[in-house]
C-alpha cells in the first residue's frame, strides 16, 4: 500500500473529507500536529504543577484506575509502569486501583486514600504510593486541609466508554464520597499513544523471524465497546498511528462488542492489496483480548501491548495535569478540585 491510502475511523475512514488528491496535504497537517504536542508535553510528561506547592501543602494523588485482568502480567505490568510515572514526576503520591479483578481494588483505594488525607497518615500498604512519596498530601495541614487536596483519578483506558463514563464516577461518589477529586480524561486518543504502539510494532518486527520482514499494513485491535465515542476514539488512534507510520493504512478491529474483529480487519487490508499485516496491540497491558487478538495475527506479527512504554508514563502524567488545569481556576491554581465528569481527550486532535 501507498501513503495515498486514506487512514480508517471507526467506521473505516477518518472524520472529515478525506478524498485522495488532499491525502498528502492531510498528512503533513497530522505529522506537523502530532511533532508539536510531542514536543510540548516535554520528555518528562510535562510539570506545569510541582509535587510540592508554595503553600507547603502536597500536589493532589494520582489515582491510577486500571482495569485489572486475572492474567498475573496484567498487575506487573501496570505497576511497572507506575514506577515509570513516579521517576518522572518525584514525590507524587501515586496509588492503583482496580475496577475489578485485581486488588487493590478501587473503592478500596479510594477510601483509603480518603483517610490518609484526612488524618495526615501515609498510605496504606495495598495503594503502593512508592518511594519518596511520603504521607498523604494533608501531612503538617490539620485535619482541615487533609481532604481539600483531593487527588485526580486517572483511567488507564484507551478510549470513552461504559467504565469511564459511569463506573468510576460511580465507585468514587460511593466510596469516598468526602474526597475532593476530578476525574481526568482516558489515556486514548493522543499521539504519544502512536508513539508507544510504533514502538511496540518496531520490536515485533525485530523479534519476527518471518523472511521479508516489516509489514505493510496494520490492524489496531482493541478491547471494543457499545459505547459509539469507544469506536471514535479508536478510530482517531487508528488516523494518529496511519500518520506516524507514514501512510501505511491502519484499519481498527475489535475483539468483543464491535465490529469488525481482528480476522475481518486483516482480510479488509488483503482486499486492499496488502501482503502482509501485523497487529497493533491497543491494550495497556496483558489479558485475555490481548491475547486472543494477537492469536489472530497473520505470520504471527503481533506487538505486545503498550505496557510500560515511556510514553504510556508521560501520557499517564499529560492527563493528570491537564485535568488540574481543567478544575483549578486559572488565577488560583491552589485551590481545592471540584468533582467534574470525565472530559473527552481535549489534546486528543493535537
Amino acid at each position: 500500500m501507498t501513503a495515498s491510502t486514506p487512514h480508517p475511523g471507526p467506521h473505516g475512514r477518518c472524520p472529515g473529507p478525506l478524498d485522495l488528491d488532499s491525502t498528502a496535504q492531510l498528512m503533513h497537517r497530522i505529522g506537523s500536529r502530532l511533532g508539536t504536542a510531542l514536543h510540548s508535553i516535554g520528555a518528562r510528561g510535562g510539570h506545569p504543577y510541582p509535587t510540592t506547592r508554595r503553600s507547603g501543602t502536597r500536589s493532589p494523588v494520582l489515582v491510577a484506575v486500571a482495569h485489572g485482568s486475572r492474567d498475573p502480567e496484567a498487575l506487573r505490568t501496570v505497576t511497572a509502569l507506575l514506577d515509570r510515572v513516579r521517576a518522572l514526576r518525584p514525590g507524587l503520591s501515586v496509588r492503583l486501583g482496580h475496577i475489578e479483578l485485581n486488588e487493590p481494588l478501587l473503592p478500596e483505594t479510594l477510601a483509603e486514600t480518603e483517610a490518609a488525607l484526612r488524618t495526615g497518615r501515609p498510605a496504606a500498604p495495598g495503594t503502593v504510593p512508592g518511594p519518596g512519596a511520603g504521607p498523604g498530601p494533608g501531612a503538617g495541614t490539620g485535619g482541615s486541609g487533609a481532604a481539600a487536596h483531593g487527588a485526580v483519578l486517572v483511567p488507564l483506558l484507551l478510549s470513552r466508554g461504559y467504565h469511564v463514563k459511569h463506573d468510576i464516577p460511580r465507585i468514587l461518589a460511593g466510596s469516598a464520597p468526602a474526597l475532593r477529586a476530578v476525574v481526568a480524561a482516558p489515556l486514548g486518543p493522543h499521539p504519544l499513544l502512536a508513539e508507544a504502539l510504533h514502538a511496540r510494532l518496531t520490536e515485533a518486527v525485530g523479534n519476527s523471524r518471518h523472511p521479508d520482514g516489516g509489514y505493510d499494513g496494520v490492524v489496531l485491535a482493541a478491547a471494543g465497546s457499545r459505547d459509539p465515542d469507544g469506536a471514535r476514539d479508536t478510530g482517531r488512534t487508528a488516523c494518529l498511528l496511519g500518520a506516524r507510520l507514514g501512510g501505511l493504512p491502519v484499519l481498527p478491529a475489535y475483539a468483543s462488542a464491535a465490529a469488525p474483529t481482528v480476522p475481518e480487519a486483516v482480510g479488509a487490508l488483503r482486499a486492499r492489496g496488502c501482503r502482509r499485516v501485523a497487529v497493533a496491540s491497543y491494550f495497556t497491558a496483558p489479558g485475555r483480548f490481548a491475547t486472543l487478538c494477537a492469536q489472530a495475527a497473520p505470520d504471527g506479527l503481533a506487538a505486545a501491548p503498550l505496557g510500560a512504554h515511556t510514553a504510556m508514563a508521560r501520557l499517564v502524567l499529560h492527563r493528570y495535569d491537564e485535568a488540574l488545569a481543567a478544575a483549578a481556576p486559572p488565577a488560583a491554581r491552589t485551590s481545592p478540585l471540584r468533582t467534574a465528569p470525565t472530559r473527552p481527550g481535549s489534546a486528543s486532535a493535537a
